[in-house]
């Protein structure tokens, strides 16, 4: 499994954990930014993540301070399926009904326990097929 992690500023506390714990668990992690709590925009890092995401390279975890900006712009891109998520429940949801491809985190909203339950959920549940298939197929259909 490869993992591509990306964040502002505002998510880097977390997105630094998330990376830890990862690692720590030996699934492949790919940094993409930032690297600091020096002020950025997170578009720069929610394109580079779903870029890598769309070409079915692996998943995504963006951080920003509220998740909606960094969600906001991953969503942009065709293939990409971002979810944010404040809790493990609507991780767990958003992969087994939508089939999410980048978890979205509020990175000034969740502890560093929240974070790994929310992780934990989205790396852990099995996407559901059937009637979400044909829901899913719709998303790109414009």
């Amino acid at each position: 499994m490869k993992i591509y992690l990306g964040s502002d500023h505002a998510g880097f506390a977390i997105k630094e954990f998330v990376k830890q714990l990862l690692e720590n668990r030996k699934i492949e992690v790919i940094d993409k930014g930032a690297f600091s709590y020096e002020s950025v925009d997170y578009p720069d890092f929610a394109h580079k993540v779903a870029k890598h995401v769309a070409n079915d390279e692996g998943l995504g975890i963006l951080i920003c301070g509220s998740g909606n900006g960094i969600c906001m712009t991953a969503n942009k891109h065709k293939k990409i399926r971002a979810a944010l998520c404040w809790n493990a429940e609507m991780a767990s949801l958003a992969k087994a009904h939508n089939n999410a491809n980048i978890l979205c985190m509020p990175g000034k909203y969740v502890t560093t326990l929240m974070a790994e339950e929310i992780v934990d959920a989205f790396l852990n549940t099995i996407f559901e097929g059937g009637r979400h298939q044909n829901r899913i197929n719709k998303i790109d259909n414009e």
